[in-house]
């Protein structure tokens, strides 16, 4: 099975990765992992540090003459900021008393709990490691799951729906027909946007929102659709609560930093519905198989894929560093003050989009070998088929 770790802080050296599980014969190019970094620097609204970078991955092993070859694989992305940061962030010559240490908490930030937790008298630590600089690591070590799953015919997409303000009145006329083509065309379209959207009015409505948070000192949170296509029926189980495919998905989403909240497929609406308005009729017998003309279970029934596409959403709240500061205290003194600013975005909601398709790709790559097992590329590909086979015969005229 696959998993992934994650090293390294937001100002020091560089990020890294630890990638196991990954079958042996994925072929692999250095692009297929930095176009999705390069993906999540993108987003009007990011901050000054998507100037400084230019995230690239290093590949130091797993890899041999462009394919996976069943041993971890392991990346390296490294900081440029860190010539800034060598003083602040050394890290065995002791320079503490020539940095001044924080001891003021941001509302909504890890610094308080982290603080307290890991005992110091410094939030910088705190920082440095709950930034969402990790998710470039993230990033690099998803792309490989989401090339393997492409392969198979499994793809992984995303666009931003609603921005603060600014929401799309209904799903966009065209998603349909991008989800039909696979939702890297999805994601292709989004990123044509540069706030990731699919509705023209609510990109407009967005981008000046953004604007105009950022004259305040403001920031702006919002929702992410993800959707997985090409996933076959039966991925998941219902008998154990750790091997539930929609419990798993969450949990990888919902570690995604200013992450508060996922629905799966149109969840919240259908709690105010009857069940006769809410379930996903079943028709069999076509030469197409087994159809339905609805998708409000999200793809997913009974914590299992039943073979429609998977439909994620994801709430993403502003993010807590803010230029016009909020109330806090010192932590040092615990005397009143206001907030402190840390380098930050106004809005991170398109680059949230690209991690949340990272991180459910293991997901979703997991329960495929649970089904179907294999070590290999041909023969993971050759029982996949077969199963795409059985499930086409059972369903079919």
């Amino acid at each position: 099975m696959i998993r992934y770790f994650t090293a390294g802080e937001s100002h020091g050296p560089a990020l890294s990765a630890i990638i196991e599980g990954l079958p042996a014969g994925i072929g692999l190019t250095e692009e297929d992992i930095n176009n999705q970094l390069a993906r999540r620097q993108q987003g009007h609204g990011r901050g000054g540090r998507m100037k400084i970078e230019t995230d690239r991955a290093e590949v130091l092993s797993g890899v041999r003459f462009g394919k996976t070859i069943g041993s971890p694989v392991s990346l390296l992305i490294r900081n440029r900021d860190w010539e800034n940061w060598t003083t602040q962030m050394a890290q065995f010559e002791d320079h503490a008393g020539e940095v001044p240490k924080i001891t003021i908490p941001r509302p909504g930030h890890a610094d308080l709990s982290g603080f307290i937790k890991y005992g110091f008298d410094d939030i910088r630590p705190v920082i440095d490691r709950s930034s969402a600089r990790e998710t470039a690591a993230r990033v690099a070590a998803g792309s490989l799951a989401r090339v393997f799953l492409r392969q198979l015919g499994i793809q992984i997409g995303s666009y931003i729906s609603t921005i603060g303000p600014a929401s799309e009145a209904a799903a966009p006329s065209a998603l349909k027909e991008l989800l039909a083509a696979g939702a890297d065309t999805l994601a292709a379209e989004a990123d044509r946007s540069q706030v990731r959207m699919l509705d023209g009015n609510a990109e407009a409505e967005a981008i000046a929102a953004i604007d105009k948070a950022k004259e305040e000192g403001n920031t702006l949170g919002g929702i992410i659709e993800i959707f997985i296509t090409g996933v076959p029926l039966g991925l998941g189980s219902y008998v154990q609560h750790d091997r539930k495919l929609d419990s798993a998905l969450a949990a990888a989403i919902m570690s995604i930093q200013a992450i508060k909240g996922v629905e799966i497929g149109t969840a919240f609406e259908n709690a105010h519905r009857p069940g006769s308005q809410v379930h996903d009729e079943l028709f069999a017998g076509s030469d197409n198989g087994l159809t339905r003309e609805t998708n409000r279970a999200g793809g997913i029934e009974g914590s299992m894929s039943n073979g429609q596409p998977i439909h994620l959403r994801a709430a993403m709240k502003p993010i807590s560093s803010l230029v016009s500061p909020l109330r806090s205290f010192d932590l040092a003194t615990l005397d009143a003050v206001q907030s402190r600013f840390e380098r930050s975005d106004a809005c991170a909601v398109p680059a949230a989009g690209v991690v949340t398709e990272a991180v459910v790709a293991p997901v979703i790559a997991n329960a495929l070998l649970e089904k179907i097992g294999g070590d290999h590329m041909k023969e993971i590909t050759e029982r996949l088929e077969a199963y795409r086979e059985e499930l086409k015969n059972r369903f079919s005229a």
